[in-house]
């Protein structure tokens, strides 16, 4: 074989972090060696992955067609490794979730997928639709679940649950006491909403079209917690998942309110993966559990 498994991490680490020093930072090797490694791999095949400005090294149109092979076969060396190591096939995992799954619905998934005897790690990182389809296509997340829509010819789509948004006040709201609003309701109301970008903004504008210019939206928030809180103290009404809302609804401290007819607030949870992802024995033990859900 004409190179060697280290020359590939350097490879890797030098794409993700640009900069030749940090890529052998986080491969605890000297700059030199990272270097000499990443030079011995290019001259081997008398081939240039990278294009070099400065320190700055930019992956051209042959380091990113390598990429991702390259990406699936370390992925499947260390599966093999752990394999060997703890006779398990399931290891540590890079999720990404969206925040309504990121914090309602992903760490009891977390929870069971290392309680196992190996104790496999799982990080999570919680962000918008956008910068967990960015990093899952980056390969710097093994897997994404996501609420809102996303163009991508690189990222497949898995579709998971289904969830629903549900317009809701204080018990003590003028609303609370209305059987079926009306978009009359809806325009005169004042509103605590999501950030523009989010999966559940998307949602609710696509629910609401026709009226979103005559919306009286009093504050636009990125923490679901703080939009319950406000509506709880009566500055508005809000509209939230189904998954958030659960509890409060249960509580009484909140009540769901019921849209006409014509405004649909269904969508889809989605798994995304890159498409020459290598699906390990991992990834299909966390989509198992999410199913299970």
């Amino acid at each position: 074989m004409r190179y060697s498994f280290r020359q590939l991490e350097v490879f890797l680490a030098a794409a993700h972090f640009q900069n030749i020093t940090r890529a052998a930072e986080s491969l605890a090797m000297s700059q030199s060696a990272a270097s000499s490694a990443l030079k011995e791999l290019e001259n081997q095949f008398d081939i240039q992955l990278f294009d070099r400005v400065g320190k700055r090294l930019q992956l051209n149109e042959l380091g990113r067609l390598y990429r991702p092979r390259v990406e699936a076969m370390l992925a499947q060396a260390n599966e093999l490794e752990q394999a060997f190591s703890k006779h398990t096939e399931v290891g540590a995992l890079k999720v990404g979730a969206t925040l309504t799954i990121g914090n309602y619905l992903a760490v009891g998934v977390m929870a069971q997928y290392m309680n196992t005897p190996t104790r496999p790690r799982v990080s999570l990182e919680v962000a918008n639709t956008s910068t967990i389809g960015r990093r899952v296509r980056d390969f710097e997340l093994d897997i994404g679940l996501i609420e809102g829509e996303l163009q991508s010819s690189e990222l497949e789509f898995i579709p998971w649950r289904q969830d629903r948004l549900v317009i809701f006040c204080s018990s003590t709201h003028p609303l609370a006491q209305k059987q079926t609003l009306s978009d009359s309701d809806l325009r005169e109301a004042t509103w605590i909403m999501r950030e523009p970008g989010s999966g559940t903004r998307q949602t609710f504008d696509r629910g609401m079209q026709g009226l979103l210019p005559d919306l009286n939206v009093l504050l636009e928030l990125e923490h679901t917690e703080a939009i319950k809180r406000a509506v709880e103290t009566d500055l508005g009404i809000g509209c939230l998942s189904e998954v958030v809302l659960a509890d409060a609804f249960q509580r009484g401290s909140l009540v769901p309110l019921t849209p006409p007819a014509h405004r649909n607030f269904q969508r889809q949870f989605y798994f995304i993966l890159h498409k020459q992802k290598y699906r390990s024995a991992g990834i299909a033990r966390w989509i198992d559990l999410c199913k299970e859900l």
